[in-house]
């Protein structure tokens, strides 16, 4: 019985934290996803995102610490907002523990593949 309790407490502090990962990045992208499309089509033209645009963003280590905070923060929120809702529809525990791990493992994936084109991303190479 001690560790059905346990396993318990486990879930509800993960939710605990994912509902306020969920409060705090949804602020958080706000005011960064806002600001990148403010960029990029408002401030900049549509047509002139191009990959030399990108090449001369990405010359400077601020853009792309903002580019990694925005994709370091939208891809667990969307994971979990995805998740939230597959635990809404899907009722067999086992299946749902199964598309959790695959999921988190594609998170994981996606952003350390992403962090790892944004860092390694040379602007001298489009030029």
């Amino acid at each position: 019985m001690a560790s059905a309790s346990k396993q318990i407490t486990t879930n509800q502090n993960f939710e605990r934290y994912a509902y306020m990962f969920m409060r705090l990045s949804g602020i958080a992208l706000l005011f960064l996803a806002v600001g990148h499309v403010m960029i990029q089509l408002i401030v900049n033209d549509v047509h002139n995102l191009t990959l030399q645009f990108v090449a001369d963003q990405w010359s400077s280590w601020g853009w792309r610490a903002y580019d990694s905070l925005l994709l370091i923060l939208a891809v667990p929120h969307g994971y979990n907002g995805l998740r939230n809702i597959l635990e809404d529809y899907i009722h067999n525990e086992r299946l749902m523990r199964i598309i959790s791990i695959v999921l988190t493992v594609f998170v994981i994936v996606t952003v350390i593949w992403s962090l790892i084109a944004i860092i390694t991303f040379d602007p001298a190479s489009v030029r």
